[in-house]
């Protein structure tokens, strides 16, 4: 696969003498030594420029400085050194797993006291507090690469902005025929929000394990640290619950347009949660109340207000179903529910929806928001909800989620900011990743309107609700809901180029913010994207380059299924 150069980039190829083993080892070296240095010198006065500029890099970085005198060959017997810590050394082998197929090269992982780079990648842990705790230090020079960070956290972002630094063939499956160089100099970097997420709704359509954790890469790669997933909705169940399984055995067997459903065992939700922590994801699951709950009452009719099971719902409106709120009964099902998502989730969130309840009104809906953050409460956990919980009575640490489009809510959403909630900015406008890029946009919806890239980019999570200061804004999410959304290649059409845009809002600092810049930024991912077999959408305001640009649409085009005559429950224009 050829590479993309970008321009200005031109650097100065390492001189022999930055490798001579002499140096390194203060030993007289032999003769096969000496054959090796004298190749890898010879192969670095041939290598051209590194392909890809130190500021290249999704999401900007704080501060970058470029040095072309400094570029750096990955010689085939590299070694990977990292910190003797064992968080430290599972960054060290991921990143390994990730530079090996398409290297060919064997790259094994040692621990050290005190790792250097000797030719090779060390990770570092220190006690520099100026780094904070997802923050890291990157520095390439003629000797090797070092990425120095306070945390595993840190390393691990470190090692993915490594990642972006060396040619595009990097995500090859398969050995290529390639010089491995980086661009030279140092990047200094830290998030601007804590929480920076992507929600998957797997309630409107069921996504198998496999799915979702190629979801879990994809945001593992532009350093978000969260996975909200939409569990339950009119249409399906998706997780065991033990003490109550009809409401997989029953609820969990439908989906929009009538397809099979399904629903993922406690094993099966582990392994997600366990393969999310291992990249520095926390999973943040949503069991959605008092309203989206059609697919419960089917399974427990005596839920529902009139106590009689409703029929099981494929279509696509929603504001209809709600659970009893002045049963007794609905709040012991949601404390045994909560209680069991709690204890299966070891991340300090649970999002409990509180969205589009249209039939649960006042102080009905703000009694039982209270009384939920309650059982919230007793779980352990934070309660994480719809910006619609803000009338609500505030609860320790309380998280809303705002998905807004004109701002209607935005003064009482400030007023509950005032008694302490923090926010999470969903903009339905610019961050909503199921909405049509364009009209012809083979799936997704426009309800919000069309979100290109540069609406998903060209808005300031810190400053976009009236009345909310950036300090209360914990960070910024990008929901991607499955109405039309049927296979992992649509998930990726709809996530990608929008993805690293809010990505980009939620890490780099205000000032960084451009949309010139990264746009052209962007443009060197589509032979990323196209090389790991991503599926992305073509997207013409973004200047991507004439080589390594393979199909970037989904395979089978599917538009939204109609619900059935009949069964359509009062219309509602708007939606989370």
């Amino acid at each position: 696969m050829s590479t993309i150069s970008s321009p200005g980039s031109a650097a100065t190829p390492g001189a022999a003498g930055s490798t001579d083993p002499i140096s390194l080892s203060g030993h007289e070296p032999d003769a096969a030594t000496l054959a090796r240095a004298a190749e890898r010198a010879a192969g670095e006065l041939l290598a051209p420029p590194a392909p890809v500029r130190l500021a290249d890099v999704v999401p900007a970085p704080q501060e970058v400085e470029p040095n072309p005198a400094e570029d750096w060959l990955l010689p085939a017997e590299a070694v990977i050194v990292a910190s003797a810590d064992p968080a430290a050394l599972a960054v060290a082998e991921q990143l390994a797993e990730q530079l090996r197929p398409a290297t060919g090269y064997p790259l094994p992982v040692t621990d050290a006291a005190g790792p250097a780079p000797v030719d090779g990648i060390a990770l570092v842990l220190t006690d520099d507090d100026g780094l904070g705790p997802e923050g890291y230090r990157l520095a390439v020079t003629r000797t090797g690469v070092t990425v120095t960070a306070v945390t595993a956290a840190g390393l691990f972002y470190g090692a993915q902005t490594l990642r972006q630094l060396l040619p595009p063939a990097i995500e090859s499956p398969v050995p290529v025929a390639e010089h491995w160089m980086l661009p030279g100099g140092s990047i200094v970097d830290r998030p601007r929000f804590p929480y920076r997420g992507a929600m998957l709704d797997v309630a409107r359509h069921f996504f198998a394990v496999a799915d979702v954790l190629r979801v879990i890469d994809h945001l593992a790669r532009y350093k978000l640290n969260h996975l909200h997933l939409h569990l339950t909705d009119d249409q399906g169940w998706r997780i065991v619950v033990d003490s109550r399984p009809r409401l997989t055995a029953v609820g969990g067997t439908t989906e929009v347009g009538d397809g099979p459903g399904g629903f993922y065992t406690k094993a099966d939700y582990r392994r997600i949660v366990e393969y999310a922590a291992a990249r520095h994801i926390t999973v943040v699951p949503e069991i959605d109340l008092p309203g989206h709950t059609n697919a419960a009452l089917v399974a427990y009719p005596e839920l529902a207000p009139d106590k009689v099971a409703p029929p099981p719902y494929t279509g696509t409106e929603v504001g209809f179903s709600y659970v009893d709120p002045a049963d007794e009964r609905t709040y012991d099902f949601i404390a045994d529910v909560l209680g069991e998502v709690a204890a299966l989730t070891p991340g300090p969130w649970l999002h409990i929806g509180g969205d589009e309840a249209f039939k649960v009104k006042g102080e009905v809906y703000t009694g039982f928001v209270e009384r939920v953050q309650r059982i919230v409460a007793d779980t352990g956990k934070t309660v994480v909800g719809w910006h619609q919980l803000a009338p609500a009575a505030h609860a320790d640490g309380r998280v809303l989620q705002w998905w807004g489009t004109n701002g209607e809510d935005s003064a009482i959403t400030a007023e509950a900011v005032r008694h302490g909630a923090r926010l999470i900015v969903s903009p339905g406008n610019h961050a909503y990743l199921d909405m049509k890029y364009a009209p012809d946009t083979p799936v997704g919806q426009d309800w919000a309107g069309l979100i290109d890239v540069r609406r998903a980019y060209d808005w300031d999570p810190g400053s976009h609700v009236t009345g909310v200061p950036e300090a209360a804004v914990l960070g910024v999410e990008a929901p991607l809901w499955t109405e039309s959304i049927t296979s992992l290649a649509e998930i990726e059409f709809m996530l990608f180029p929008r993805l690293p845009a809010i990505a980009e809002l939620g890490w780099s600092p205000r000032a960084t913010h451009d949309w010139a810049g990264f746009r052209d930024r962007l443009a060197g991912h589509g032979p990323r994207w196209t090389t790991a077999g991503i599926t992305f959408h073509l997207s013409p305001e973004v200047p991507w380059p004439t080589e390594g640009i393979g199909s970037a649409q989904p395979t089978r085009p599917h538009l939204p299924t109609q619900p059935d005559p009949g069964t359509v429950p009062v219309p509602v224009a708007d939606q989370p």
